[in-house]
């Protein structure tokens, strides 16, 4: 395990968000999606954190419960130190230092603002002066590369997908935030201009200062971008480790099969055989046990009767960790004595 590291920037321990179901006039039905249950990590300064995973596995709810657009139904975010929404740091004041950019650039964008009041208005809210908020507006415009004069005046519906994101990750600096979130943000553009749009990511990451928490189906684009990577699945952290790490020797079943569907261009290295069958179950009434053991390989009878541990990762400073029972000594998995002894090794 790696050297703990003193302070995290952003720091989320046992979030929680369960969506209830209504039920029909018979009363049938009720329950919750869990869509996030009891997620740990951290993310350092000046880092990005990948967070990767099946659709549906609580990736995009992750993102908007750290900007607290949706209420958790338990657990908290500690920003510098600080818990989110407490007398400390007032929701206002952290929505200023952490922003997000969405997947879909124009619906984020105001279609009765011009590209330069949209970026503006953000500053405008949190009380600087227009002319300095025009100012900003511009000169960010500038920094992501498109002139203030040619676009500044134009409307949303008059750019192209990666001239509108590039407007919104403008606009998600013009509070100046330590940290962004972008949230499949270059998921909808063609590959050149994703590529456009990633070397941009890190020029400005670069110049600010920024820290980043990148979610993305493209594990290719994650591997290129991320420090570390979060992987997710069925609403749970299934592994989280340092970016070539994790791709290079996955240690959770899950992280593996993840991994083999990337393609690839060696005929050699091709996947041939499926590692998984069968689709994620249903996060209404998720299986007991480990969450993955349905699908697993490597699953056995202790799988469906034990929760593997994620006490590791709700630890200050864990930057690493795997919720597997074959990693965890004294689970009761045949694989597990075997796994203690090379790593106490």
């Amino acid at each position: 395990m790696q050297a703990p590291v003193s302070k995290p920037l952003l720091q989320v321990q046992g979030l929680v968000k369960h969506f209830p179901l209504k039920k029909d006039v018979l009363g049938r039905g009720g329950g919750v999606v869990r869509a996030v249950d009891d997620v740990n990590f951290q993310v350092l300064p000046s880092e990005t954190l990948g967070v990767v995973g099946e659709s549906g596995c609580g990736k995009s709810t992750t993102a908007r419960l750290l900007m607290q657009l949706i209420d958790p139904t338990a657990g908290e975010v500690i920003f510098d130190g600080a818990k989110v929404g407490s007398r400390d740091l007032p929701l206002k004041e952290y929505r200023r230092q952490v922003q997000m950019v969405f997947q879909d650039s124009y619906a984020s964008l105001n279609p009765r603002l011009t590209i330069e009041d949209s970026i503006a208005f953000g500053p405008q809210v949190h009380g600087v002066s227009t002319a300095e908020s025009v100012a900003r507006a511009r000169a960010l415009l500038n920094k992501v590369g498109l002139e203030p004069s040619r676009f500044g005046g134009r409307y949303p519906h008059e750019l192209s997908g990666g001239q509108r994101q590039r407007v919104n990750i403008a606009r998600a600096l013009a509070l100046q935030p330590r940290i962004v979130i972008l949230d499949e943000a270059v998921s909808a553009l063609d590959k050149s201009v994703e590529a456009q749009v990633l070397n941009l990511l890190l020029d400005l990451k670069d110049e600010f200062g920024l820290t980043y928490v990148f979610i993305s189906h493209d594990l290719h684009v994650v591997r290129f971008i991320s420090d570390r990577v979060m992987v997710m699945y069925l609403g749970e952290v299934a592994e989280v480790g340092a970016a070539e790490t994790l791709f290079n020797a996955p240690r959770h079943p899950y992280t593996k099969a993840l991994l083999s569907s990337m393609p690839s261009m060696d005929p050699d290295r091709r996947t041939l055989v499926a590692p998984l069958a069968g689709d994620p179950p249903n996060p209404i009434n998720p299986p007991s046990g480990c969450r993955f053991h349905p699908r697993c390989p490597k699953a056995e009878a202790v799988c469906g009767e034990r929760v593997p541990s994620r006490k590791a990762l709700a630890l200050p400073g864990v930057t690493e960790g795997v919720a597997c029972l074959i990693h965890e000594p004294g689970s009761g998995h045949t694989l597990a004595s075997g796994t203690a002894a090379q790593e106490a090794a």
